[in-house]
């Protein structure tokens, strides 16, 4: 890992080092091999980072990595009795996050963040997938997003990476500021501001707020990349000292959809529209310039056709080939537990369970509501709403309702307001649907296990907030006896 010696590590995080005995010049100025905070996977020539976490403490793993030959450890207490290299620090997690400011500044790849409250992960996989075509990428794998999770995405970069595509998530003011001053992007690709996190962000402003903090951070030259259909996003003039670039549906955007085909889970075919002189700003003569081309998106769900505009007006960005951004577009892959279709042989699983929100469960229902199937709808809690909590919860029931589902099955104490709205919907609408709420997941699984609820042929959605832990509920589905 260039430049991350053992001096240069000490200086980075403002520690102490204490070397072992007998350590000699080769050693000092050895570049570590990796560095990780979790003991099992510390490594020969690594460095590993002693971090307090809920359950367990890494400094209590120190000897044990120290026998597997670690370069070096970070740690807030000196450990006894043990003869390695050791920087001593006052804030480990500060360590991990100053390190990771210094490693990347080491390197030469150019950066995208990825920002937003809704769909930020299926966005970073369609921007890696496009950029793949013409870049040796490192992307954040899985949801490794917060102030733990970016310091290891920019670790995982090599000297040959070219471009990180950078997923960065939030839930508090502030929080950005950390992760803007790790990543500087390059470029911000900004999904939408909807109603997340507001047990501390209060509203849709304050989600803008605690967001747009990234702009601050990116570096001289870079742009802005942002949903223009988003009511608040298409409000903002400049980020760092540049008009933004605006994709969406609607044709006021620079990069829009001028028609699309939605074939379920077959995917999407979109014929794509841009302004060529907008990803041109040197060029007047091309600013009325408007091109088109075709392309089919291989997954599920119209919001794909978002990620995948955000996705082309960073290739564009990049003056990558048009052929070469649709064969991105084309080969990007469905990630579990967002939107992920899941054929069992008996029905269609509609894994959506990673996450949660108001927005993505409309969304989601949206997508079940085109199946000409009989529909079913696995449902539960979603967290951190703040004060508005029930009334978003009670609208989600009776948008469920209203959305065609045959079976509608809810869990969790919050979702006791989206059930009871969901009854009156059920009246008001005098169709037939089979509604019925459970406490907890497990007495939703115990139901699933014994009552014949889930019939041949069946779509049926299954989503909640990550805490509700309803990937056990797709993997019961997933399953038969």
């Amino acid at each position: 890992m260039k430049n991350l010696t053992l001096e240069n590590i000490s200086r980075a995080v403002e520690g102490k080092l204490y070397t072992r005995e007998g350590i000699d010049d080769e050693e000092l100025l050895k570049e570590a091999s990796s560095l990780v905070i979790d003991s099992r996977k510390a490594e020969a020539g690594g460095i590993f980072i002693a971090t307090k976490g809920e359950r367990v403490d890494g400094h209590s793993f120190i000897p044990q990595v120290i026998d597997k030959g670690v370069l070096g450890v970070i740690c807030e207490r000196k450990p006894e009795n043990v003869n390695g290299n050791i920087i001593l620090v006052k804030d480990s997690l500060k360590a991990l996050r100053d390190l990771a400011k210094y490693y990347k500044e080491q390197l030469k790849a150019k950066t995208i963040g990825i920002i937003g409250s809704v769909g930020k992960t299926s966005t970073k996989e369609m921007v890696a997938s496009v950029m793949s075509e013409a870049f040796k990428v490192t992307k954040t794998q899985g949801n490794f997003n917060n102030a733990i999770g970016v310091p290891l995405t920019i670790f995982s970069m090599t000297e040959e990476t070219e471009l990180a595509v950078i997923e960065m998530g939030i839930s508090d003011f502030g929080e950005m500021s950390v992760l803007g001053d790790m990543v500087k992007p390059d470029y911000v690709v900004m999904t939408n501001i909807g109603p997340c996190h507001l047990e501390q962000l209060k509203d849709l402003d304050g989600v803008l707020k605690a967001k747009t903090e990234v702009f601050d951070f990116i570096k001289e030259g870079g742009r802005a990349i942002l949903n223009g259909d988003d009511e608040k996003l298409k409000s903002i003039k400049s980020a760092a000292g540049r008009e933004p670039v605006f994709y969406g549906r609607s044709d006021k955007n620079s990069i829009y959809a001028k028609s699309i085909r939605d074939e379920f889970f077959e995917g999407i075919d979109v014929e794509v529209g841009f302004n060529r002189g907008a990803f041109n700003p040197d060029k007047k003569e091309e600013d009325s310039l408007r091109e088109s081309f075709n392309i089919h998106i291989p997954l599920p769900g119209l919001h794909m056709v978002d990620n995948a505009l955000a996705a082309i007006a960073c290739g564009l960005e990049f003056s990558m080939d048009i052929e070469a951004i649709k064969r991105g577009i084309e080969k990007v892959e469905g990630t579990k537990g967002r939107s992920n279709p899941i054929y069992t042989g008996k029905y269609l699983l509609v894994d959506d369970c990673y996450n949660a929100n108001p927005k993505s469960m409309k969304a989601a229902l949206d997508l079940l509501s085109k199946s000409e199937k009989r529909k079913a709808a696995i449902l539960g809690d979603m967290f951190e709403l703040g004060e508005n909590s029930a009334a978003m919860h009670a609208d989600i029931g009776k948008y469920a309702v209203n959305s065609g589902v045959k079976l509608l099955l809810i869990a969790g104490e919050n979702s006791l307001d989206m059930y009871k709205e969901a009854l009156k919907a059920k009246e008001a609408c005098k169709r037939e649907v089979y509604i019925r709420y459970f406490e907890d997941t497990d007495k939703l699984i115990n139901a699933l296990s014994q009552d014949d609820l889930i019939k041949q042929d069946d779509v049926v959605l299954v989503k909640a907030s990550h805490g509700m832990h309803f990937e056990s509920v797709v993997d019961k589905l997933s399953v038969f006896d």
